[in-house]
Order: C-alpha cells, then sequence, then structure tokens
C-alpha cells in the first residue's frame, strides 16, 4: 500500500535571477507501507531538498506530496512533524543540551501535540516506560536518566535521537545521514540499531547515506539521485544482489554518465 506518494515535485532556489538552481526536476516517487529506502547520489543530486521537501522545512514549487491519502505540501514542517520524524547528521540537533535524557525524552513522547502542552515533568510511569526502552539499546542509558545529554558521546546521542525520534510512532522517518559525524565503529553501532528498529516497528524510513555498504546492506529498496531526477530505483530481490560495480553500472545506463569509481556518486 503506498502512504507516501510525490508527484511531480519540483524546487527551484533563488527563483528568476541569475542564481537560479533546479534542484528537484519532476520527482515521482510513490513510497509504500514499511519501506527502508536507503537514497544515495552525489552533491547536488537533491538528496536533502527531497528530505526537506517531505519534512516540510523547504516549500515545494510545483507537484503534490501526498501522505496518508492526503495532500501535505501546503503544510509548514510544524504541522507536519506529528506525522513526519527526522533524525539529523549533526549529532546534537535531535536533543537539548541542557535537559536530561529523561527531560529529552518526555518531550519527545509529546511529539505532534499542542505547544501548550508541552512539559519538562516526568512520571514514575514515564521513568518506568524510558528504562525499558533504552535498556534495549546496551549502552547503560537507562542508568543514566538523570544525566544532561551534552555529556553524552556522539554514538550515545545520536542512539537516543533514534530512539526519540521513534518514541511516538511516525508515519515517516526521514534519515539525514544520520551517521556521516561517527567513526566507523560507532556509525555501525548506531546503523544495526537503527536497522533493529525500523525492520521490527515496521517503520517507513527515507535514509540518505554516503556510505555504499551501508546502502547496499540496509533496506528492502535503493534510490538513487542524479541532477534532481530519480535515476535508478530498485528493491527486493534485484537489491539483494547489488554490488557496488553493479550500482555504477545501472547509473551509466540510466543516467547517460560514466563514472570513473563509487566516491563520484557519494561525495
Amino acid at each position: 500500500m503506498t502512504l507516501l506518494r510525490l508527484e511531480n515535485v519540483h524546487k527551484i532556489f533563488e527563483k528568476d535571477t541569475v542564481n537560479e538552481n533546479h534542484v528537484l526536476k519532476g520527482i515521482h516517487l510513490d513510497v509504500n507501507q514499511g519501506d527502508f529506502i536507503s537514497i544515495i547520489g552525489g552533491n547536488g543530486a537533491g538528496k536533502s531538498t527531497l528530505l526537506n521537501s517531505i519534512s516540510g522545512s523547504v516549500m515545494i514549487d510545483d507537484g503534490k506530496i501526498i501522505l496518508d491519502n492526503r495532500e501535505i505540501q501546503e503544510d509548514n514542517a510544524t504541522k507536519r512533524a506529528g506525522l513526519i520524524s527526522r533524525v539529523f547528521q549533526d549529532t546534537k540537533m535531535g536533543t537539548a543540551s541542557q535537559l536530561t535524557i529523561e527531560e529529552n525524552m518526555a518531550i519527545a513522547k509529546l511529539r505532534g501535540q499542542k505547544r501548550s502542552l508541552l512539559k519538562r515533568a516526568v512520571t514514575e510511569a514515564d521513568r518506568t516506560y524510558f528504562k525499558e526502552i533504552l535498556s534495549q539499546l546496551d549502552l547503560g542509558l537507562e542508568d543514566r536518566l538523570h544525566v544532561d545529554t551534552q555529556f553524552l558521546s556522539g554514538g550515545q546521542r545520536q542512539a537516543l535521537t533514534l530512539i526519540m525520534a521513534t518514541l511516538v510512532f511516525p508515519k515517516v522517518l526521514l534519515l539525514d545521514e544520520h551517521t556521516a559525524a561517527l567513526d566507523p565503529k560507532t556509525s555501525d553501532m548506531v546503523m544495526q540499531l537503527t536497522n533493529k528498529v525500523v525492520t521490527q516497528r515496521q517503520i517507513t524510513t527515507l535514509m540518505i547515506t554516503h556510505n555504499m555498504e551501508h546502502a547496499i546492506q540496509y533496506g528492502n529498496r535503493l534510490v538513487m539521485l542524479h541532477q534532481g531526477q530519480i535515476v535508478v530505483d530498485i528493491a527486493g530481490k534485484e537489491k539483494e544482489q547489488l554490488t557496488v560495480s553493479k550500482i555504477m553500472t545501472l547509473f551509466q545506463e540510466r543516467s547517460g554518465h560514466a563514472l570513473v569509481n563509487d566516491e563520484l556518486i557519494l561525495m
């Protein structure tokens, strides 16, 4: 079942100026319920603009964005926040540094509710619930609920951000290079956690990554952008059989551009 649909989506920055930049050029994309899509592409391909357009932090110039059978392209990011969660590359963006782990989680638990209802108070029931969830991470965070998140490592903070982003089940989860700022070992840990959370809970997810191994290993579907258009979209068994060389061949066949190595599509 199609949960999210993008129909002929265009985004132009600095329109009608000498600096006009047509970033998204008629994107068509159907995302099925439970899809875990890896998105790759070079600098300027439109990856982040695509996620920004879905989240509402960037308003599109033309086309439709339909989520759960309702057009949302006119809704701002705040209105979409109750339906769409996001984890960014910067490990500090998903949590409030001066608040404790449990305070951050208490706020995340109220995602999508009116601002007037937001509060920092943490009940004993909340605390028990948070400990239960955090214990599954195997990072010891369940024993550090009263610690400010500024004292966590980058990996711990990103793991916590992922849990917070999915504490209230989102219609769509957007992962914007969420492991790019981490060292390889920590990146692998966060990706394994991501895969566990996404697959066990069947969360519809779009993930931008510059890590070709992660793009191939994780998710049921891979989408490649080039110059604002989708040039590769493969899923299922075809994706399971992917290799770096096969991706490069597909890119050349469908975009008309030759690649010297995989860095050109992931830089």
